[in-house]
């Protein structure tokens, strides 16, 4: 979706420049909608791989890229951004990996609809002397039917209502939140497999998410 579609999507005042991404890497930056207050949503990019603001360093020790929807309003790392700093993520797919024998096969998962998914996100400002870091975790919850022969774990994908009430600054309990934490039905995703190419982060292009012809049914 062009910059000017996701503006109008979203009623976001300015939308910065976009390059369309296919293999999105942990620490890379990805394009994030968040609340501003006052004002309307805005649009910005964030590190993926989310940083506490109480870090020493602007790096964790352990893997933020996700934060598991049943523990999240729990963890330090993420309890307070849960109550006060959530943000959207919207995308075209993902990938997940089914182990095959001793391999594992890439699949990319997308929106049975075309338009795009929309995962709920949290993000963090981390600042030490001068230096400042945005960056951003990826809720995840169990599989639904479609994707769980393939990974038992997907992201929390939310619909436009959803949205609304995710990026709402006047709600900070969790339990207020905690329905939307849920697998999105199945109807709303495609799934197919892809070629090997997509597990070096160093490969980009659309060609990625070609359908592997080989085990599509």
């Amino acid at each position: 979706m062009a910059g000017a579609a996701l503006a109008e999507r979203f009623n976001l005042p300015a939308m910065p420049d976009l390059t369309p991404r296919y293999n999105i890497a942990p620490n890379q930056f990805v394009l994030a909608i968040r609340a501003t207050e006052p004002g309307p949503w805005e649009a910005v990019f964030l590190r993926w791989g989310l940083v506490p603001a109480w870090s020493p360093e602007p790096r964790t020790t352990y893997s933020t890229i996700n934060a598991r929807a049943e523990t999240v309003a729990d963890k330090p790392t993420y309890r307070q951004a849960f109550r006060q700093r959530r943000c959207l993520i919207p995308a075209a797919g993902f990938y997940e990996w089914r182990k095959v024998g001793s391999r594992k096969q890439p699949y990319c998962i997308a929106p049975a609809d075309d338009a795009l998914l929309i995962f709920a996100g949290l993000w963090e400002r981390w600042e030490r002397d001068g230096q400042v870091l945005e960056s951003c975790t990826i809720l995840v919850t169990q599989a639904n039917a479609r994707i769980a022969p393939i990974h038992d774990r997907m992201p929390v994908i939310l619909d436009p209502e959803g949205e609304a009430r995710w990026l709402d600054p006047t709600i900070t309990e969790p339990a207020r939140l905690r329905s939307l934490l849920v697998p999105c039905p199945m109807e709303r995703v495609r799934v197919w497999p892809v070629g090997m190419a997509v597990n070096n982060a160093r490969h980009e292009g659309p060609e990625l998410m070609t359908p592997l012809a080989s085990l599509v049914d």
